[in-house]
Order: structure tokens, then sequence, then C-alpha cells
């Protein structure tokens, strides 16, 4: 049977070969091995990359699978410049999240129309945002922004409150450092993100909320456009 896939990561093994990370539609993460995928004439040169919509046969009986065949689907989706490193950071975030050999089907669909929208020059920050969350709902790690979780009562749009990592938001006498605003929790709670600082509170959110999750983990995706940004202004 085929199945629908993105490469997520790739490595070179041994003299010719690769070692291959995939996310597949209907059987999740899956770990393959692509032999003579680096010779000059293989049929699979090149088109293991990421970002490229794929149709892949494997099998074998370990963690580690034979890749018989691939194809591809639709042309490479093209991402450049942040859109690039966004897209690479998606990829991190289902490698690292996502238990292998468990179907996510929703989010493969979630994963593949994201990558459409940067693709066509969406807004970038918005587009992230959207999926983080939608990671954390879909693992069960979403929290509530209009309960406060210590007394259930309702989040106050003029209050100020504290994140409590896996709990939720806590009201607070009054604002302090890293705190949110009651009306950001709102907007949250809606996923309106037009307004900037809405925005900036979704990205300390998404970063307090995935940090436990990624095992603080320095994302090399984050590294990269770091690296860029660093570069581009040396230019």
């Amino acid at each position: 049977m085929a199945h629908a896939a993105f490469v997520i990561h790739s490595r070179p093994y041994r003299e010719t070969s690769q070692l291959v990370e995939v996310f597949t539609r209907e059987l999740g993460r899956q770990s393959l091995v692509a032999k003579g995928s680096r010779q000059p004439r293989s049929p699979l040169k090149g088109l293991l990359q990421p970002f490229v919509p794929l149709r892949l046969t494997f099998a074998g009986k370990g963690e580690l699978k034979n890749l018989h065949h691939a194809e591809a689907t639709a042309p490479a989706i093209r991402l450049t410049g942040t859109a690039l490193y966004s897209g690479l950071y998606l990829n991190e975030l289902i490698y690292y999240l996502l238990e292998a050999h468990t179907p996510f089907d929703e989010v493969f669909d979630a994963y593949h129309n994201t990558l459409k929208k940067l693709a066509n020059g969406e807004g970038i920050e918005p587009c992230l945002r959207h999926f983080e969350f939608y990671m954390l709902n879909i693992l069960g790690y979403g929290v509530d922004f209009t309960l406060d979780a210590l007394s259930g009562e309702a989040i106050r749009p003029e209050g100020w409150y504290r994140y409590q990592p896996e709990s939720g938001f806590i009201a607070l006498e009054r604002d302090e450092a890293g705190a949110y605003s009651g009306r950001h929790l709102h907007a949250l709670a809606e996923l309106d993100l037009t307004r900037p600082e809405v925005l900036v509170s979704a990205k300390r959110f998404s970063r307090q909320a995935l940090g436990p999750y990624l095992g603080g983990r320095a994302l090399r995706s984050r590294a990269l456009f770091i690296k860029g940004k660093r570069g581009s202004r040396s230019e």
C-alpha cells in the first residue's frame, strides 16, 4: 500500500544510502532506509527532500523499515527566506511532539495546509501560532483561555494573569513581568491574531506551553533563522 508522506528529516547512511524520517498521513512518523538513494543514477536522488508531497511504499518488521518506492504527487512546495525556516520549524515540531507509528491524519492535513499558506505568502506569525495552538489541543496540552485555572471564574478583560504550565492562567492582583492581559487571553480564545500585541502574547504562550514537551531542545530551525538574519544584516 502506498502512503501520502512528507520527508521531515534525512541524513546519510553508510556509503550510498540515507536514513529518512517521514510523516505519513495513514501511519504517522516512520523511519526508513532509502538504500542507494545517494548514488548518481538513483531515481530517489533529489526526491527525498522536505516539502515535496510524496507517495511512498515501504515494509519491514522492525522500527526501521526499507523504502521500496517513492514518487512525487505534486511539485515541491516552494519556501524561501523566513518561510523556509518556518517550514523547518514545523518539521521539528512534528518530529519531537508526535509519537512514532501513530496515525495523525488531521495533523498531516493541517501541516500540509500550513506549508501551502507559507508558500502563498500569508502572514508567517499567524500561520505558526495557529499550527502550534492546533498541536497543543490535538495532543491534549491545550488550556482554557476563558477561565481562571485556580478559581474557575471567567477571565476578566481588565485583569492580569500568569501562565501556570500544564494548568492554565491564574489571576494576579496587578500587572507584573510576564503577565498576560485578560483582553489578550480573550483574543487568543477566539484565535483572533489580527493585532500585533496579541501576536506577541500568542508567541510567548506557545514557547511556554510547548517548552516542556520539547525537552529543552535547542531547535535547529531557530538557530538557522538567527544565523540567516545576522547574515542578511552583514551584507
